[in-house]
């Protein structure tokens, strides 16, 4: 979902930072062979993710939700020259798909993937953070929240996709719209949290930044 005239939209993207090479085979080869190719980051959102790695400058970075791997090798450009991206997903089609693209990227030796389910996986990982990307299946954002919040490092980050769901979250939902609604009591569970700070960016899909205290 976009929000801005298309113009604005265009205009945007074209000022800023150039889409990687890697990056541009990737996006193009999502588009060819993957099912709802529109989940991938893109090219602007992509440089955005990027952006922020480079501030926050990770030593032990955590996604959930790989999908084909662009939004982990966005990420992963901010990494400090020993930090580790740690990366998970449950669908075990596109792990030939992902590893093909962290294979040929400068960060090979720097990601390590998970396949299976993410509330499961979360615990057994014995790193704090400082940053985090949460990109899955929408009803469990909050679950993903309350176990990766006391693992944040004072100061990490925690970036949260898709929070404005088309605009949804702006009405009341039907009753049968479990993600929706999800979303709305994820979005309130980040406001009113005291243990971090928190702000909504109305960039694509909407994207949250929440800064640990």
């Amino acid at each position: 979902m976009e929000f801005l005239p298309k113009k604005i939209d265009h205009y945007a993207v074209s000022h800023s930072q150039d889409e990687p090479e890697l990056l541009q085979q990737l996006n193009k080869e999502t588009w060819q062979k993957i099912l709802v190719p529109r989940m991938l980051s893109g090219h602007f959102q992509g440089r955005i993710l990027s952006m922020f790695s480079k501030l926050v400058q990770p030593k032990s970075i955590l996604e959930i939700g790989t999908y084909t791997g662009y939004s982990a090798l966005c990420l992963a450009e901010g990494l400090h020259k020993n930090g580790v991206l740690h990366t998970i997903d449950y669908n075990e089609e596109l792990v030939d798909f992902q590893q093909k693209y962290f294979d040929k990227s400068a960060y090979k030796d720097q990601i390590k993937t998970y396949l299976g389910n993410a509330l499961d996986i979360i615990p057994t990982i014995n790193e704090s953070f400082d940053l985090v990307f949460i990109d899955a299946d929408k009803s469990n954002y909050s679950n993903y929240f309350k176990l990766v919040i006391d693992k944040m490092n004072k100061g990490g980050v925690i970036l949260s996709d898709n929070v404005l769901w088309s605009g949804k979250v702006t009405e009341k939902p039907d009753p049968n719209d479990e993600d929706t609604k999800a979303l709305i009591a994820y979005n309130t569970l980040l406001k009113n949290d005291l243990r971090i700070e928190t702000i909504l960016l109305p960039i694509r899909d909407g994207l949250t930044i929440s800064r640990v205290k």
